[in-house]
C-alpha cells in the first residue's frame, strides 16, 4: 500500500482520506476466488458396502443365544393395602383388573412385546403368543 497515504510528519494533525486508503488496499488484494454458485457441483464418491453373507449374519445372531432376558406374563393387576395382604391366606381370591379370557401381556425386560392366551398342556400352564406388538422407532 502507498506509504504516503498513511504517514504524516511527527506532531502534525492529519486527516485520513478513507476512500483513498480503501482504494489503495483494494488494489493490493489478490483477485477474489470464484463464487460458490460458479463452481459446478460434484457428485460425491461413496464406497460400495456389500451386505454380510447369510452365514455371517447367522453367526452374529448366535452371539445372542446365551443372553439372559427377563420374561414376564401379566395376568392382571390388583391394588391391595398392607392390611389386605396380611389377611390373605390359602384359598383367598384376589380380583384382577382383567376379564377371564382377555389377552395377557408378555413383557421382555419390562417392555411390552406381545399378547397371549393361557393354555393347559400336559397338566402345565402355558402361554400361546397371539399377537406381536409393533415397536415404535427410536427418536
Amino acid at each position: 500500500m502507498s506509504e504516503e497515504l498513511l504517514q504524516a510528519p511527527p506532531g502534525a494533525q492529519t486527516k485520513v482520506n478513507v476512500p483513498a486508503v480503501m482504494m489503495a488496499l483494494a488494489q493490493e488484494l489478490p483477485p477474489a476466488s470464484p463464487k460458490a454458485a460458479e463452481i459446478p457441483a460434484q457428485k460425491p464418491a461413496f464406497e460400495n458396502i456389500d451386505p454380510a453373507p447369510a452365514a455371517q449374519q447367522a453367526h452374529d445372531i448366535a452371539l445372542l443365544e446365551n443372553v439372559n432376558v427377563r420374561v414376564q406374563v401379566l395376568l392382571g393387576r390388583a391394588r391391595l393395602t398392607v392390611e389386605e395382604i396380611l389377611r390373605l391366606g390359602q384359598g383367598s381370591v384376589v380380583e384382577l383388573d382383567r376379564l377371564a379370557g382377555e389377552p395377557l401381556d408378555i413383557l421382555v425386560n419390562d417392555k411390552l412385546v406381545a399378547h397371549g392366551e393361557v393354555l393347559v398342556l400336559n397338566g402345565n400352564f402355558c402361554v400361546r403368543v397371539t399377537d406381536i406388538v409393533e415397536q415404535e422407532a427410536p427418536k
